[in-house]
């Protein structure tokens, strides 16, 4: 990707928060520039440079196949951390900040499931949260060499037909990038909601930090280069230039700037219900976080019994940097 495409994109993330920060500033007309009004300008800032490096993490994840091997084992272990830190972050985290600015754990839960069964019919539907070994085929001169299961062990799986008795085996052919893509933006878009309204939340119950929502913003970070991994090593496979993967891996980064600033919008535009808005949005996004995780933890444990140490070990860390994460969170929400 040029630096000039790579400019515009960096600039079309900040562009959203910068525009809203300036409506924010005109519809207070007759207040004066005090500690509030300033902390709500940190607010935009951190979110800001949370979008930015979202957006530089998924385009560097967009390009990793072309530099590292990601072996099945590889893969697996990032996986488990991340997974582990979602699932932390999503459970330690979000739940109990909707649970005590909503005053009520029952609606809390309500919303957490409404997530949880959006994200499942999502990936029902687009097939889109696949971060195997096919995805990881490596590319030499934009041409598509697949890659084996490779385990780092010493079976493979080189030969996986179809069979409904053990785990699917994908082809290049088999799944569509495009399909992939649009589901993989609709979860990023979620995940642009998440982030906002993290921020957001926290920002109402100052603590001994004033990084807001930063557990949400280093699980969305270290999740988005596995998504952006999978599209472009699928278009690779499918023989399509690498100037078309770069603008689609630009596209799809832009994915959660995009969503935390849809979300600023819907949320100002109701200034009474702002406050409920965005306690449903977290526990929304607790769901989420935990469909994801749980579909990127289950299927390794059901299928593969190898590395099983290491990988629990990787979801250990994980959840031990959610629950890490709290320390630094105001006191009331524990």
């Amino acid at each position: 990707m040029s630096v000039s495409l790579l400019a515009k994109l960096l600039f079309a993330t900040v562009l959203p928060v910068l525009l809203l920060q300036a409506s924010g500033s005109n519809s207070d007309q007759t207040s004066s520039i005090d500690a509030g009004a300033a902390e709500h300008q940190w607010n935009y800032v951190l979110l800001s440079s949370y979008c930015l490096l979202i957006v530089g993490a998924s385009v560097f994840g967009g390009w990793l196949s072309r530099w590292l091997e990601l072996t099945h084992t590889r893969m697996q272990t990032i996986i488990s951390f991340v997974g582990g830190l979602m699932l932390g972050i999503g459970i330690l985290h979000m739940l109990p900040h909707a649970a005590h600015d909503l005053a009520s754990l029952k609606s809390a839960s309500f919303w957490m499931l409404t997530g949880i069964v959006v994200m499942f019919l999502l990936i029902r539907t687009f097939h889109f949260h696949h971060h195997g070994p096919l995805e990881i085929s490596t590319v030499v001169e934009d041409t598509p060499l697949p890659m084996l299961h490779d385990h780092d062990h010493d079976h493979d799986h080189g030969n996986c037909t179809i069979d409904h008795s053990r785990p699917l085996c994908h082809h290049a052919h088999e799944l569509s990038w495009l399909g992939i893509a649009v589901g993989l933006s609709l979860h990023t878009l979620i995940d642009g909601i998440a982030l906002a309204a993290s921020v957001q939340a926290e920002s109402l119950h100052p603590g001994r930090s004033s990084l807001f929502g930063i557990g949400t913003f280093l699980a969305i970070m270290l999740h988005k280069p596995l998504d952006a991994v999978s599209i472009t090593s699928l278009m690779a496979a499918g023989g399509w230039s690498r100037a078309s993967r770069n603008w689609v891996n630009g596209g799809f980064a832009l994915m959660c700037p995009l969503g935390a600033a849809l979300f600023l919008l819907g949320a100002r535009s109701l200034p009474g219900l702002q406050p409920v808005v965005v306690a449903a949005a977290l526990a929304f996004s607790a769901g989420v976080f935990i469909c994801i995780s749980l579909s990127d933890l289950l299927p390794e444990m059901e299928f593969h019994s190898h590395n099983r140490t290491r990988l629990t070990i990787a979801l250990l860390a994980g959840i031990s940097l959610a629950w890490f994460i709290t320390w630094i969170e105001p006191s009331h929400y524990h």
